[in-house]
């Protein structure tokens, strides 16, 4: 076969590992109808041994789902053969597969309403999932998010509470007497205090070419305030990003913390893998990370406690509004598939309430899950968290906003190009509004017709 990937990352539960994403072994019969729900039958043998074929994108599958792929396929003998694509090709790569009608049997995406038929096809691609029994205990805001045309398209097991926030160590703050910054002016403040005290303030992966985008879009809640109707006049083409001066101020606020070295001299070629190990060491301060942090270092770095952090939201343009984001990578079924049924034998699994607690709860990055019943473990500092934000909190842009999210990568990019003085803020935000008019046209969207 013709080999689609740069990098596969082999995962110990595959048998074999499959150069493209068709699965070559034999057609069955399914063990139970489409309709199945989780019962018995949802988990019986099938007549032959059939493997499926799943490719998503880098950290979009935890270790915990990988062990109950294997209990899965002890019950049943279908094999899920994981296919995991770097980050930076993964859309690319998808496409390809998705066009050539060549998609494995599952495939990972991130989902969200405005954009799940531009980036997948949806309504081509993928498999009709609203009749599944497990839709109506997973949370409504994340269904909504993963449906289109009022039909239900994508899975979604993901943390609710998994926002970007600023984590922080605790112990370097109390050594230079420090407190939380609240606003911008406060954050440049203690990041050049701990710069002066030889620790590098702010730990950012731009080498992997997504994190460093999280400053910006994560913000729309903000930039939804300053300027009341922005979502809706974004989205039905009667404002640019360009013409927003807080969106400016913000890029603009975020090439100082590069240029002013608080991000350290190593910026372009950290990675996201290496944050908890650098975060350990105590050479950072902080990073742009989510409420899970603290248990991963925890777990990797023992000597290293979890309560050694806390957190804070990002304070670019002031902010103090908790950026919520319902949309998640997810998991889709591909239309095309031989195995539609036993694709969703796999899905009933994963939904079992015992399965999804056991998916929490082996997993440190996660602290709650998007369906019912299913108990969270937040700690203090995650709960007096949620008790000073939680109050005042709104949807991040990358999920409200039309064409913004599939042009991440390319965003990426532009900040890279801003930090190395080759574009500025002002730039960025028109090449945005550039690329979304393009996806718009394209997708004949009549906000944009001429």
């Amino acid at each position: 076969m013709k080999k689609t990937f740069t990098v596969i990352v082999s995962i110990g539960i595959m048998a074999s590992m499959l150069a493209g994403c068709g699965s070559k072994t034999e057609t069955v019969t399914p063990a139970a109808s489409s309709g199945a729900t989780n019962s018995a039958k949802s988990t019986e043998m099938p007549k032959e041994k059939v493997t499926l074929t799943y490719m998503a994108s880098q950290d979009w599958i935890k270790d915990s789902e990988m062990q109950l792929a294997k209990k899965f396929e002890a019950e049943t003998g279908i094999h899920i053969d994981y296919q995991i694509v770097p980050s930076d090709q993964y859309q690319n790569i998808l496409k390809t597969k998705l066009n050539a009608k060549e998609a494995p049997d599952i495939f990972g995406g991130q989902d969200g309403q405005l954009d799940l038929n531009n980036l997948y096809g949806v309504e081509k691609n993928a498999v009709d999932l609203s009749g599944e029994e497990w839709v109506k205990r997973e949370d409504p805001l994340f269904v909504e998010q993963g449906s289109y045309n009022k039909k239900v398209y994508a899975l979604t097991i993901w943390d609710p509470s998994y926002d970007w926030v600023i984590v922080y160590n605790k112990k370097i703050y109390e050594k230079l007497n420090l407190k939380v910054p609240t606003t911008y002016a406060d954050f440049k403040a203690v990041s050049e205090k701990i710069k002066s005290a030889g620790t590098t303030p702010i730990y950012e992966p731009v080498s992997d070419g997504w994190h460093h985008v999280l400053w910006f879009p994560e913000l729309g809640p903000k930039f939804e305030e300053a300027n009341p109707g922005l979502t809706d006049k974004l989205n039905s083409n009667k404002e640019q990003f360009a013409n927003v001066p807080i969106m400016e101020q913000a890029l603009t606020q975020l090439n100082e913390l590069a240029k002013s070295g608080y991000m350290g001299d190593n910026y372009f070629s950290n990675t996201y893998a290496d944050t908890e190990k650098n975060m350990a060491s105590g050479k950072y301060a902080m990073t742009v990370y989510n409420l899970g942090l603290p248990a991963q270092i925890e777990k990797a770095f023992p000597e290293v406690k979890a309560d050694t952090f806390g957190y804070f939201l990002m304070p670019l343009a002031d902010n103090q509004i908790l950026n919520v984001n319902p949309a998640a990578p997810s998991k889709f079924i591909y239309s095309g598939s031989k195995h539609i049924d036993l694709a969703k034998k796999y899905f009933q699994y994963l939904t079992k309430p015992e399965n999804l607690q056991f998916f929490l709860d082996n997993e440190p990055k996660f602290l709650a899950l998007n369906f019912k019943d299913i108990k969270n473990r937040y700690t203090p500092d995650q709960k007096a968290f949620f008790d000073t934000y939680g109050k005042k909190q709104g949807t991040v842009f990358q999920t409200s906003i039309s064409y913004l999210n599939p042009q991440w990568m390319d965003i990426g990019k532009d900040i890279s190009a801003m930090f190395s003085g080759k574009m500025q803020p002002k730039d960025i935000l028109k090449s945005i509004d550039k690329r979304r008019s393009d996806a718009a046209k394209a997708a004949k969207d009549p906000a944009w017709a001429q």
